[in-house]
């Protein structure tokens, strides 16, 4: 019969055993690094300091074309928007959706309008553009170190392969030798891609080299007019399958969602499609003609259009204006709090008119 010391031995050897395997199993699963100037991961916090996002806050499309899921309520809670968790204490929550329903009731008549809701719109539009511009700030001095107000696309480009991974002064040895970088393919793709986004945003005289204005551009399209061009013609690029520079509505919904693989998929693409339609529909063909052209794709982008605005305002009162009497009551607000803040509010009515 087998000791207890023994018996508890051989477990210890089975682990190790298990243990050796499973690492092998690791090593052998990693995708093989080719390249020599590589280092180490960097976290996506450094590299979004110099990438252009691919989410621009109050933006009604994604740089992809997919639709921004939270536009409402980042033009309804501008900066305040990471303050409505859903974790948080519902009651707290009550009371700030409840200032911010004071704030937006202009003439304190109890009841937001379309033109009041129109320049809360617009209020909360600009804060995401000055918070833009002060984030640009400070990833423009990560990309100008030498303080000189430009940066040359060598100087960026040495930055972004450093944010992924690349060991920076050999990649800036090799740029400035004009020797070969032994880059990956998908990261020269995506180099590609910025750098033409680098020469659209470079104002003449064209010169490859940005000041902090013309990297804002850079960084965010929807704080230049020729930029907000620029990302229109990508998205209808990507999403045109005739090559008339036009969409329909049938190119426009034929974004790929993903693989449907049950019912729940289903349902989700199901109300992907319905979305897509709906705003293409009412929104974004502006003559109803079936078509939508680069023109009207880019007043619908452009997120300081004031006729986009009151449209929008108008929509969102739709959605919470229970008594059809086309404005917004508190209790309305508070009664669709998540379709404002992403924050589904229990007993939204008790006690609303001791606290308000």
């Amino acid at each position: 019969m087998m000791s207890k010391q023994a018996f508890l031995c051989g477990l210890g050897s089975l682990y190790l055993s298990l243990l050796f395997v499973f690492l092998l199993m690791d090593v052998y699963a990693r995708p093989a690094n080719n390249s020599a100037l590589k280092e180490k991961v960097v976290d996506s916090k450094d590299e979004n300091e110099i990438l252009p996002p691919d989410h621009l806050n109050g933006v009604k499309m994604e740089m992809d074309g997919h639709l921004n899921k939270e536009f409402h309520q980042e033009v309804f809670l501008g900066k305040e928007m990471e303050e409505f968790d859903e974790d948080s204490e519902p009651r707290r929550n009550r009371r700030k959706l409840m200032t911010i329903f004071s704030k937006v009731d202009i003439n304190r008549d109890k009841k937001i309008s379309a033109k009041e809701m129109q320049r809360w719109i617009m209020e909360k539009t600009e804060e995401h553009f000055q918070e833009a511009v002060e984030e640009n700030k400070m990833h423009f001095r990560a990309v100008d170190p030498d303080g000189d107000g430009h940066v040359s696309w060598d100087e960026y480009k040495i930055k972004f392969l450093a944010s992924k991974g690349f060991n920076e002064k050999e990649i800036a040895e090799k740029i400035k030798n004009n020797e070969e970088l032994k880059i990956d393919e998908e990261t020269q793709e995506v180099l590609d891609n910025l750098k033409d986004r680098w020469y659209q945003a470079d104002n003449p005289p064209a010169d490859l080299l940005l000041n902090e204005e013309e990297f804002l551009s850079f960084l965010h399209p929807e704080h230049s007019r020729g930029m907000l061009k620029f990302m229109v013609k990508e998205i209808i690029r990507d999403l045109d399958q005739d090559g008339d520079k036009k969409l329909t509505l049938s190119e426009f919904i034929s974004l790929p969602v993903g693989t449907v693989e049950n019912q729940q998929a289903q349902d989700i693409d199901d109300d992907w499609v319905k979305d897509r339609k709906k705003e293409f529909e009412e929104v974004i063909d502006a003559n109803r003609d079936g078509i939508v052209t680069m023109e009207e794709l880019e007043e619908y982008m452009d997120p300081m259009n004031e006729y986009n605005a009151l449209n929008e305002a108008k929509q969102m009162i739709a959605v919470a204006d229970e008594n059809q009497n086309h404005h917004l009551e508190l209790e309305e607000i508070l009664k669709y709090s998540e379709y404002f803040t992403g924050s589904k509010l229990m007993d939204y009515a008790r006690n609303v008119h001791e606290e308000f």
